[in-house]
């Protein structure tokens, strides 16, 4: 492998912060650069939707590393340059300003962009949670307590509506799915969840599509459901999913297909790398590709990456894992949890809300879901761990 004497990592994003952290742990001396397409230095996106949102913390808690932690990463960070353009082969990006920036080794790390509904663009009163100008704009809406309509009942939009019935506003959920995350954690706690955010005051309106916004002028006014009834809505906040932050690089040469296809090393082509949620990898042990859109894979991936450019062998292969606070519930969620797998309560009881349970597919343990119990969750991940080696071994 020939030396590599600079590294440029495309998105300033908390993967792609890691991977500088990574580089420098492990003795990197050559130069840095990162560009960002936000002014911010690297913020965590998770708080965006619940301790930032609710006021808790001040915005300047999000930040991952403190000024004097970031000098001592002795890298360039390019903020406000949003990436247009990737010459493979040359391994230089370009900027929308006409920057161009190149290195040995190109780390792609610019996550993913939030999916919209048709007419929302430009309307007042609807908002999507991805930035930390999202969470703030948005926290200045809930402090008037509006009724806000949550389009979206996946694991963001649950926590959205969490946090703003936790202000005080009037909130009515909504989505395709019949329960809370239903598609994440499965019947048995998805119902659970469903009955927590009842009980909290928020309204479900689920197992129902989304026809249209309402509008009055330039301000949403409701949300019109496939049914034909129309949620009254002061606020709508969409929460629909999100698209790999991969636009930019269609022509460039690189496998684009839900994400950017990369080898088990997160190596997408020669020295050009991808990361975090916009990288689709593939997972030796399991024999497929995954992309997965959480905080840990974001560090844990950028480490394999930095192994590779630095000519270390090393395969990544987690055991995926998310986690999430809601009113008083924690629940952390190792592999897969999914309708198809047997679940059984391993420890503590349903009925107190402190729980573990197993999940089962083809009598193997495949996922482990905690409610309120951390520490033992975590120990009964092992299991998966297991069955999965001895499956493959």
């Amino acid at each position: 492998m020939k030396a590599v004497a600079s590294v440029l990592v495309v998105g300033a994003s908390a993967s792609g912060l890691s991977t500088v952290d990574a580089l420098r742990r492990k003795g990197f001396t050559g130069g840095i650069t990162v560009i960002g397409d936000e002014p911010h230095m690297p913020y965590d996106r998770p708080p965006l939707s619940k301790q930032i949102l609710e006021g808790v913390w001040t915005p300047d808690r999000a930040q991952l590393r403190s000024e004097e932690m970031l000098g001592k990463l002795d890298a360039e960070f390019v903020l406000g340059e949003e990436a247009v353009a990737l010459d493979v082969l040359e391994r230089r990006v370009t900027t929308r300003s006409g920057r161009e920036f190149g290195a040995d080794a190109v780390v792609l790390a610019t996550g993913v962009r939030p999916r919209e509904l048709p007419g929302q663009a430009g309307l007042d009163g609807v908002f999507v949670m991805r930035s930390l100008e999202d969470s703030m704009n948005l926290r200045r809406r809930l402090l008037d307590q509006p009724k806000i309509v949550v389009v979206g009942e996946g694991v963001l939009g649950s926590e959205v509506s969490a946090t703003a019935r936790k202000m005080g506003a009037d909130v009515t959920m909504t989505g395709p799915q019949s329960h809370p995350m239903s598609l994440q954690i499965g019947p048995m706690a998805s119902q659970l969840l469903a009955d927590v955010h009842t009980e909290k005051g928020v309204r479900l309106r689920l197992g129902v599509g989304v026809a249209e916004l309402v509008r009055e002028g330039n301000a949403v006014s409701g949300v019109r459901l496939e049914t034909g009834e129309v949620l009254d809505a002061e606020v709508v906040v969409v929460s629909i999913g999100s698209v790999p932050a991969t636009a930019w690089l269609v022509g460039s040469g690189l496998t684009l297909e839900n994400g950017i296809v990369c080898n088990s090393s997160c190596l997408a082509a020669d020295s050009i790398y991808a990361v975090g949620d916009v990288s689709r990898w593939y997972h030796n042990s399991m024999r497929r590709h995954f992309r997965l859109e959480n905080r840990t894979n974001a560090t844990d991936q950028a480490a394999v990456a930095a192994d590779d450019i630095l000519g270390i062998a090393h395969h990544y292969e987690p055991i995926p894992y998310f986690w999430t606070d809601q009113f008083d519930a924690k629940i952390q969620v190792h592999g897969a949890v999914g309708a198809g797998a047997t679940a059984q309560i391993v420890e503590g009881d349903i009925s107190t809300r402190r729980f573990v349970a197993t999940y089962r597919t083809d009598d193997r343990v495949t996922g482990v879901l905690g409610w309120n119990m951390p520490k033992q969750t975590r120990l009964r991940r092992q299991e998966i761990v297991d069955d999965l080696e001895s499956q493959f071994a």
